[in-house]
């Protein structure tokens, strides 16, 4: 239970509130990546985890340095959500025994987490040009963009991965 709450009284209060929980959430998916990586035996899936891996370092970097801009400091927030997600992710991991489902496990707990991160970026971006932060929003629609892109090829990889399974 919270005892003390921050004071969000405007909209540039809450953005920053907001991107402090996403530099926690990038952190988190940093520290994450790599045992799911261990884990897939599938080796597009694989070579994607290992990129966003890349893409995820480079996010914790952008977001960084969004909250300097804004803030004057870097400091994060707890983001519960993608705790929890990973959380969920690992203990798929230890769950399933054969391979085939460890990679369809790990495909749905990595899109669960791009889910995540799409409707983080995008809200944002929104609040970024609301707040009339331009160089900001550009820089979040980038990063909303490599998420979006993760999550399509996910989605290519999942296809034959699943029928592997239901096999």
């Amino acid at each position: 239970m919270k005892l003390f709450s921050a004071n969000i009284e405007d909209l540039r209060t809450l953005y920053i509130n907001h991107l402090q929980k996403a530099l926690d959430m990038e952190q988190k998916i940093t520290d994450a990546l790599p045992e799911m990586i261990n884990n897939a035996t599938e080796t597009q899936l694989a070579t994607a985890l290992r990129d966003h891996l890349q893409e995820t370092q480079g996010h914790v970097v952008k977001v960084e340095g969004l909250l300097r801009s804004v803030s004057g400091d870097a400091d994060t927030l707890t983001c519960k959500v993608i705790g929890s997600l990973v959380t969920e992710a690992e203990d798929g991991i230890k769950d399933a025994s054969d391979t085939t489902i460890r990679d369809i496990t790990l495909i749905a707990a990595a899109q669960e987490v791009e889910h995540h991160e799409i409707a983080v970026y995008g809200t944002l971006r929104n609040w970024a040009a609301l707040l009339g932060l331009l160089d900001d929003a550009e820089v979040l629609e980038s990063i909303l963009s490599e998420e979006k892109a993760a999550d399509k090829l996910l989605s290519s990889i999942s296809d034959s991965v699943n029928l592997q399974a239901a096999a």
